[in-house]
């Protein structure tokens, strides 16, 4: 198994297991251990390579332990330390970390949950753990950018000396790729009075504050569409791929183009469908596309729901849209047996919440 492949194998099993892990055991057992082991490559039963329950006795603190020290010709390379799933990473609980990174030949730190690993080494002061992180791993929001760094601790390509000399920019880079995350997902006062500045001569009162942050939320939205459209249309080569903003944000196509995408048969005689109908059609082609060509992904509207199919196919249902109520919106996924799960939806964004398990169906039908 490639390390890649060892990532995102890890990954399934912790977003399929995760809520049956009650403790720091079970959770070492599940994820840390098969992170050591099947990404970074150390034998986990070998004492020369992992050490469980790690000691250096000194000065006045003596029999703390580090749960996991990783070994290198002898000397102590990497420490890890240990939560349950689920649980805050706060380095002012890691104490025995910077302890022991003072009296070790340690470069490397890491305080993991089983689901976020954060990596820690010394640029502020030698032989004194950072407070903040060079390096983040979430299994479930996996940064692809820092997995060549990843790469180097492994047992095959171990090369500290590469990882320290990079491991400034990345810390500085991961910090701000994080702040600028939370902007767009709720951006600050700060940000907020910065662009009405720029965009409009109204004065800093709580009431207009508070309309630009809609605004500013809003806007961040909407580029973020753009962005995604942007990349999809250059992987797939395609110009003619419609993008996904302006279908959600405005669709108000020509009568000649949504006659187009209709395929209309007599059943269908009867049958109104909706923009908000195509819209959500548009967002499930543009995520099918991963796995195979856009034309492939069709659809039919009918009196209960509007079906998006394989092929033109109804035996090969990707998703159901029930948006015929006015009061609750659904998005429908079949299992292998053809049984419909409904997952409610508020917003026509929030279908790409289910972007794995569409992918997963479209390879199913594919196969």
């Amino acid at each position: 198994m490639s390390f890649e492949d060892a990532i995102t194998d890890l990954a399934t099993k912790l977003r399929n297991q995760k809520e049956s892990i009650e403790t720091e055991e079970a959770t070492k057992n599940a994820f840390i251990m098969p992170f050591i082991s099947r990404v970074l490559g150390y034998d986990v039963f070998n004492p020369l390579e992992v050490v469980p329950e790690f000691t250096a006795d000194h000065g006045t603190k003596r029999g703390e332990k580090v749960d996991y020290a990783i070994m290198k010709d002898g000397d102590v390379q990497i420490l890890i330390e240990c939560k349950r799933i689920g649980d805050s990473l706060n380095v002012k609980h890691a104490s025995q970390l910077f302890r022991y990174f003072a009296v070790t030949k340690a470069r490397i730190g890491v305080l993991t949950n089983g689901q976020v690993f954060n990596f820690f080494t010394d640029l502020d002061s030698p032989n004194i753990m950072d407070e903040r992180p060079f390096l983040v791993l979430d299994l479930l929001d996996i940064d692809e950018s820092i997995l060549p760094e990843l790469l180097k601790l492994t047992k095959e390509t171990f090369n500290l000396d590469s990882v320290v000399s990079s491991a400034e920019e990345l810390k500085y880079v991961g910090a701000l790729k994080r702040e600028i995350a939370s902007e767009f997902k709720e951006p600050s006062q700060e940000l907020v009075k910065l662009l009405m500045t720029r965009v409009s001569d109204r004065r800093g009162t709580a009431d207009n504050l508070k309309q630009f942050a809609e605004l500013v939320h809003k806007a961040t939205k909407q580029f973020l569409k753009e962005q995604v459209n942007d990349r999809l249309k250059t992987a797939l080569g395609d110009s003619d791929i419609p993008t996904l903003a302006p279908v959600v944000a405005n669709v108000a196509a020509t009568e000649s183009a949504v006659a187009e995408e209709i395929v209309e048969t007599p059943a269908d005689k009867g049958v109104e469908t909706t923009e908000e109908e195509l819209a959500g059609y548009q967002i499930i082609k543009a995520i099918a596309c991963s796995e195979v060509k856009p034309q492939r992904v069709t659809h039919r509207d009918s009196k209960s729901y509007f079906a998006v199919l394989l092929d033109d196919n109804n035996r090969r249902t990707i998703a159901r849209l029930h948006f015929n109520a006015k009061s609750q919106k659904y998005i429908g996924l079949l299992d292998a047996d053809k049984n419909e799960t409904r997952h409610t939806i508020e917003d026509l964004d929030e279908i790409y919440q289910y972007t794995d398990e569409i992918r997963e169906i479209v390879k199913r039908l594919n196969d």
